[in-house]
């Protein structure tokens, strides 16, 4: 977890309302900021369901920004979480806390107020959102929802804060403090699995072009191996992607050649049995980024685990 990721003091005026102060670890950057003085903004306190996104609208001083940063090996969950902590610390009351499928995946996402790529990106299958509340009067409160996803090696964090009349806006700021979990620990792989049923095999490399893979060790690895000795019901299937450069069927084929690399490695190194086991290849079908730019193509270029049962 994040050591103090996020310090957030809340500050009382009898008339200007508080301000929210969040800080985000240093390598995180601001990538986009849009201010309202006085604005609306339909907050969801619901998963989408029955056709229809439950939200609430409010109202006041509406500040939404886009944060990234370098998250390698670590899930969408121990992003946000420790910033969930410290909004419920500060008197904070969660109206909505769920992930892709538990929030409506496609159907919650592109019903909600998102930034547009690149400076926010969504993946569907992997991503969490929460909503919150905190009352400063009787008749005034201020409003949050956080939105949280990853890309590869990259975290996304949308920040929504809405001030009640005559409030502060948003401050966030980076603090040399604030910590990333540590790479290598096989909780980040086992809990994506279980909570979101795949997960990117992200600090793999393979040579250019090639299906060998580099010679490691890879923490990711270990992690998956762990986990899948932990329970020998348990099946995965590794599925390689690539980027959209050459054609589909090439690409196909170097994606399952990459992926049955990862298994070779899993039963060879790491003991895992072949039964656990399958390699697939997607080729570009499966994009998590866009291909029009070189950090794009490399996102795409991955090999993911994707949980088939616990049988």
């Amino acid at each position: 977890m994040w050591h103090r990721l996020a310090l957030l003091v809340i500050c009382l005026w009898p008339a200007m309302g508080y301000a929210l102060d969040l800080s985000l670890p240093s390598n995180a950057t601001l990538s986009r900021e849009i201010s309202e003085g006085s604005g609306s903004y339909l907050l969801p306190v619901g998963p989408f369901s029955e056709g229809s996104l439950p939200a609430l609208e409010v109202e006041g001083r509406v500040v939404q920004q886009a944060w990234r940063l370098e998250a390698q090996s670590i899930t969408t969950l121990q992003i946000l979480s420790p910033l969930r902590d410290q909004l419920i610390a500060s008197g904070y009351e969660v109206l909505l806390d769920c992930s892709g499928r538990e929030c409506g995946g496609f159907d919650f996402r592109f019903n909600t107020k998102v930034m547009p790529s690149p400076d926010m990106f969504v993946d569907l299958f992997d991503y969490r959102f929460m909503s919150l509340r905190q009352s400063t009067t009787a008749d005034a409160s201020g409003y949050v929802s956080l939105l949280v996803s990853r890309s590869g090696v990259t975290g996304y964090i949308q920040v929504i804060h809405v001030a009640p009349k005559g409030g502060n806006g948003l401050s966030v700021a980076t603090d040399a403090k604030a910590q990333l979990p540590r790479p290598g620990s096989d909780q980040p792989v086992a809990q994506a699995l279980m909570s979101q049923g795949h997960v990117i095999l992200s600090d793999l490399n393979f040579g250019s072009g090639s299906s060998e893979l580099g010679e490691g060790p890879f923490a990711s690895l270990t992690a998956l191996a762990a986990f899948l000795k932990s329970d020998g019901g348990l099946r995965v299937a590794l599925v390689g992607h690539t980027d959209a450069v050459g054609g589909l069927s090439p690409n196909i084929a170097l994606s399952k050649r990459r992926a049955q690399s990862v298994l070779e490695r899993l039963v060879s190194t790491h003991g895992v049995p072949r039964a656990q086991l399958d390699a697939e290849g997607m080729g570009y079908l499966s994009p998590i980024a866009p291909n029009l730019d070189q950090p794009g193509r490399e996102a795409n270029r991955r090999v993911e685990a994707v949980l088939l049962n616990s049988e």
